[in-house]
């Protein structure tokens, strides 16, 4: 059957395609040349250790070209998108891998900030000239005296390519940004989705309105709010309400309004920075005005709902154990415990909650130990360990807690090395590895030759991003999550913020809506 082309030769030189790839470029046209870079760090800056040149260099050098480009995520989207159209050639600019340790790592240092900032600026300038720029970024990063440092790259970017070059940025939902950022850029998009299911999406987005700008199709024309609402990552999932409803009410503006693109950050509450707090990005095409009523509904519906969405509670950790334990008596199983407070991943509030409850079959996954692995030296699988383990990373991750049992599994797992297994008690274990890992799904348990269907309890360190492999798949019979102590409370406004604003709501409960 033959396949149909649609296609059609724009004046930036590049043939649209509707239907299929074609391979043959248009005669005489010029490439359209994009930059693609990411620099991404979520920067909880009340955990202990920074993040300097050596925590970003962990798993290597920056990488460049085509390792770049195969990034994946929002990269990948971008990417993507781009082989249906003639003529677009990327480049890879200079980008760090991610850091150790992910969010556990605190404030990034200044002088890995400028290294890798100007080292994008920089690579773009060398290889350029180029039209149109595309940075995946995260948006919670934290820099040492540096108050917006996202909006600072995109200014250093600025700097090179010029005024009238399109830079375009996608973000996390958990950003905390401001209108300089989306002053220095030309749009931002961020992900509606958590756990984040979208982030090729946004990455295909950038690129369509990128051409279009190029093309001169479309003007992009931003507004920006800070309603003045903070919440903590554990009530930001839109599997439920009212983050649910508040995305889908974006979802609504874009579906009856075109050329509306209508973004929503909820902020990281883990970062003591100027801009914490949700944030409304709206694009259109050359509308101010619609774009700004846009952002006013988008901003007063979240007011609307802060009280709903930031007044939650958890249990803490001896009831949400007991709770776990009664349910896996009532068979079902397995439950899935989040601790949603550790940032570290070393905390071991509930390890000892559940031994001191007389809890079995039951697996902490993971517990981020570099002291305990490196106490199993010269052990083999199979032979009798007793340790300490966890409890020492900050004062809020409880205390060491002695185990004595078995080890089961010894040596690499994916990335971290070494990861161990000890099993302990009745049918009881901790999996060690090197550093937090935040599991979103079950593969570990087959990885590391653990029988799922014999753990009764599924202990994870995570917030949201765990419901993908284990709740929305059908896994989980029953779910706790615990507000256990740690460097992530539920309630954030018990949270000593020296440089966040304490005029947001719930950290003031007479705040006043912002704009």
């Amino acid at each position: 059957m033959k396949q149909i082309i649609l296609a059609a030769t724009i004046a930036a030189g590049f043939l649209v395609i509707g239907c299929t790839q074609t391979t043959a470029p248009a005669p005489n046209a010029k490439a359209v040349r994009i930059a693609v870079a990411t620099f991404s760090h979520e920067t909880c800056t009340f955990c202990p250790e920074p993040t300097g040149v050596k925590e970003w260099e962990f798993y290597g050098p920056p990488v460049r070209g085509k390792d770049v480009l195969e990034n994946g995520s929002y990269i990948g989207g971008f990417v993507r998108a781009s082989k249906e159209y003639t003529n677009v050639e990327l480049v890879g600019i200079l980008s760090p891998r991610d850091a150790k340790g992910g969010s556990s790592g605190s404030w990034v240092t200044k002088e890995a900030f400028d290294k890798y900032s100007n080292g994008i600026a920089d690579d773009i300038r060398q290889t350029g000239p180029y039209d149109g720029v595309y940075l995946a970024l995260h948006g919670a990063m934290a820099v040492t005296d540096v108050a917006k440092p996202e909006a600072e790259l995109v200014r250093r970017v600025r700097v090179v390519v010029g005024k009238t070059v399109p830079i375009f940025v996608t973000l996390d939902l958990h950003a905390n940004d401001d209108h300089e950022l989306s002053d220095a850029a030309s749009g931002v998009l961020i992900i509606k989705r958590y756990p984040h299911y979208d982030a090729a999406l946004q990455g295909e987005r950038a690129l369509r309105l990128m051409l279009r700008t190029i093309k001169g199709t479309f003007k992009p024309t931003m507004a920006t709010r800070k309603p003045g609402v903070l919440t903590p990552s554990v009530y930001q999932g839109t599997g439920s309400s009212p983050s649910m409803e508040i995305m889908e009410r974006a979802r609504i503006w874009e579906e009856r309004t075109r050329d509306a693109y209508v973004s929503v950050a909820y902020g990281f509450a883990y970062a003591d920075v100027v801009d914490i707090g949700a944030t409304v990005m709206v694009i259109t095409n050359n509308d101010q005005k619609l774009a700004d009523r846009i952002a006013d509904d988008m901003s007063d519906f979240i007011w609307k709902k802060r009280e709903e969405f930031a007044g939650k509670t958890l249990p803490k950790t001896q009831e949400g154990v007991r709770q776990a334990i009664a349910a896996a008596k009532a068979g079902k199983v397995p439950v899935v415990v989040a601790d949603q407070s550790d940032r570290t991943g070393n905390s071991t509030w509930i390890l000892a909650e559940l031994i001191k409850q007389g809890g079995q079959n039951f697996c902490i996954t993971t517990l981020a130990d570099e002291r305990a692995l490196g106490q199993l030296k010269g052990k083999a699988v199979g032979d009798k360990v007793s340790l300490d383990v966890g409890g020492w990373a900050e004062e809020t991750s409880g205390k060491p807690v002695k185990i004595d049992g078995t080890l089961e599994w010894l040596g690499k797992y994916e990335h971290m090395d070494p990861v161990a297994v000890i099993t302990f008690g009745n049918n009881n274990r901790v999996i060690l590895t090197p550093v937090l890992d935040q599991v979103t799904d079950p593969d570990i348990f087959q990885g590391l030759g653990i029988d799922l269907a014999k753990q009764e309890i599924i202990v994870l360190k995570s917030r949201v991003h765990f419901w993908r492999g284990f709740v929305e798949d059908g896994l989980a019979k029953a779910l706790v999550v615990i507000d256990a102590p740690g460097l992530g409370p539920a309630d954030v406004s018990t949270i000593p913020y020296k440089f966040g604003p304490r005029t947001l709501y719930p950290i003031d409960r007479n705040a006043k809506k912002l704009r």
